[in-house]
């Protein structure tokens, strides 16, 4: 139906008859000239429909935006004076002879030059969303990236191997989506949260190496990067240790940047213990483009009879830690109060701060409601860790250290953003040397940071069992701009520490044999040692093309609430589905 793509046409085209299709962008009519810019996935285009021809100029004053047309003409340039500098075509037009209404269009119900469209109406009329040039460029791009990967993976003899949808539920985190048996009357399959055992059992099955872009499956609440089924990059690897497979993905993003974005990425990426990460920035996914630090002044306000201050740093559990704002002298109070109802979004129960008028002075060029707390040895200390310059403004967190940690980490990005401290490019950096377990207070028991089948920084059961909490692990992660890309380890291959992990975890034999008796088997018959990775493909390409959620780099996404507008699902299914499934909905007591 058509010869060129709107966006591709130049004068190279100039004399030449073509025909192209599209929708229509904007038609407008000056002086009896009708112009219609006609849009497709490369571009848009200029097409010119002069009164000469009465029938076909009929036609074209029916025109509106979103019909959609085929158009015949020759290509000419543009008269002098008339050239669109913003369009890729803006030099040349479309003269038409014949015009073709393919289909017409009600009035759509938002422009797709509209800026403030509510979400809802986006994902409500998503077609029309996607047409947006915005959008059909993060398509685009995801799909280049999905290609390079595929193309890099196979010709580092990854195979591309498929697992199952429907498996069984195991603890893994988050909770299963559940899907009723017809054939098992009472027995449900679970749709995957990731490929992770079957992966290991293509490991032990002699595949050596696999990678699939699947999709998983979590009933969890949601936020900007979190979608209840989104896509992973899921890759494993045999008889490599994380060193090789850390320089193997370093390989790959760095060619990816290559290909897709045309940057260059310095290599090898930077790695930080997950220790250091979150002493210096709060966060295990710290964004490094923000030249700013968490230091910790625990040991300075140990005596100080300020409460606030001298209680969390006594406490073994607790943190005091200050974070020097430059030029940061120069907020309101009504700043320095918004920060303060920010942190208290993440924990924290307030936020001291020190302005630092001049520091050559010590105690008299500083101005703070907690000066007359802390003796001269305890300001002059922190001002020297901090590094604070006159100008400057220091912010405290005191508490338990996850709370510091949380409530800092996260104001130490929201400055940066806010006062412009973030440094345009891509940092990336592997965070290792996780804890294997994190204690679970309330419930007392251990957890596991990453997933019960992460190997420990050890051989031997015995030692892992004597000190769960200090015990380190074999995993890291990949973060990227203060966003985690993907998460791996090496695993565990053999089936007696796979047991002992089961066994601190509060899994007992029974439970671990009813859940994953197959991965049990499976480790008794010639396991290899294994590790691999996973990468949020959703996040990847949010990143790539500058969005703010993986919602606009999602063709069909859900809204934060696990429902789609376009679909309107999830929906009620009929009694007689229900009777197939052995199913009863429990219909509500009448009231007395």
């Amino acid at each position: 139906m058509r010869t060129h793509y709107c966006g591709e046409l130049n004068q190279q085209h100039i004399d030449l008859q073509i025909s192209v299709c599209g929708w229509v962008n904007r038609r407008r009519d000056h002086g009896g000239v009708i112009f219609v810019d006609l849009r497709d996935k490369k571009g848009t285009l200029q097409v010119v429909f002069d009164p000469d021809d009465a029938a076909m100029f009929a036609d074209a004053e029916t025109l509106r935006n979103e019909f959609v047309l085929r158009v015949e003409g020759k290509l000419r340039i543009r008269p002098e004076g008339t050239n669109n500098p913003e369009m890729a075509t803006g030099e040349v037009e479309l003269l038409a002879q014949r015009l073709e209404i393919l289909n017409a269009s009600e009035t759509p119900p938002f422009q797709l030059d509209e800026e403030d469209v509510h979400d809802d109406n986006r994902l409500r009329y998503r077609y029309i969303d996607l047409r947006r040039p915005e959008m059909q460029h993060r398509m685009q791009l995801r799909a280049r990236v999905t290609h390079f990967l595929r193309s890099w993976l196979e010709t580092n003899e990854f195979l591309d191997i498929e697992t199952p949808m429907l498996t069984r539920a195991t603890p893994e985190g988050a909770r299963d989506y559940l899907v009723p048996s017809r054939t098992h009357a009472g027995s449900f399959f679970a749709l995957p949260q990731s490929p992770q055992l079957f992966k290991q059992l293509l490991m032990m099955s002699g595949m050596d190496r696999y990678y699939q872009i699947v999709r998983c499956f979590r009933d969890e609440d949601l936020r900007a990067d979190r979608q209840p089924e989104f896509t992973q990059l899921d890759i494993e690897t045999s008889f490599m240790g994380e060193d090789d497979i850390m320089n193997l993905m370093e390989s790959m993003m760095r060619g990816l940047f290559a290909d897709v974005m045309e940057v260059e990425v310095e290599g090898p990426f930077l790695r930080m213990s997950h220790q250091e990460a979150m002493e210096r920035y709060g966060s295990d996914k710290p964004d490094l483009r923000i030249d700013l630090e968490l230091k910790t002044i625990s040991d300075v306000l140990k005596d100080v009879e300020f409460k606030v201050f001298s209680g969390p740093a006594n406490d073994p559990q607790g943190r005091v830690a200050a974070l020097r704002v430059p030029g940061g002298n120069e907020l309101t109070r009504k700043e320095i109060d918004d920060y303060t109802d920010y942190v208290g979004r993440y924990g924290a129960r307030g936020l001291a701060y020190i302005k630092c008028n001049d520091v050559s002075q010590g105690r008299e060029g500083l101005q703070s409601p907690i000066l007359k707390f802390l003796p001269d040895e305890a300001i002059e200390a922190i001002l020297q860790r901090t590094g604070a310059a006159t100008g400057d403004l220091i912010f405290f967190g005191a508490d338990k250290a996850s709370v510091v940690n949380e409530s800092l980490g996260a104001l130490r990005l929201k400055v940066g953003q806010d006062r412009g401290l973030v440094e345009p490019g891509w940092r990336f950096l592997w965070v290792v040397d996780f804890p294997m377990f994190e204690h679970d207070e309330r419930e007392d028991r251990w957890n596991a940071l990453h997933h019960p089948f992460t190997a420990p920084a050890t051989d031997d059961p015995d030692a892992l069992a004597a000190d769960p909490g200090g015990m380190l692990s074999r995993a890291y992660d990949m973060v990227l701009n203060g966003t985690e890309l993907g998460g791996g380890s090496v695993r565990i291959h053999n089936m007696e520490m796979q047991q002992r992990v089961f066994e601190l975890l509060g899994i007992g034999e029974q439970e671990a044999e009813e859940k994953f008796g197959f991965l049990l088997t499976a480790l008794k018959y010639g396991c290899p040692p294994h590790g691999g990775i996973a990468f949020g493909l959703d996040r990847m390409v949010m990143l790539m093309a500058g969005a703010n959620s993986i919602r606009d780099v999602m063709a069909f996404p859900k809204t934060q609430t696990a429902a789609c507008l376009l679909t309107q699902a999830p929906a009620p299914v009929s009694e007689r589905q229900l009777r197939e499934l052995s199913i009863r909905l429990r219909k509500p007591q009448a009231e007395s």
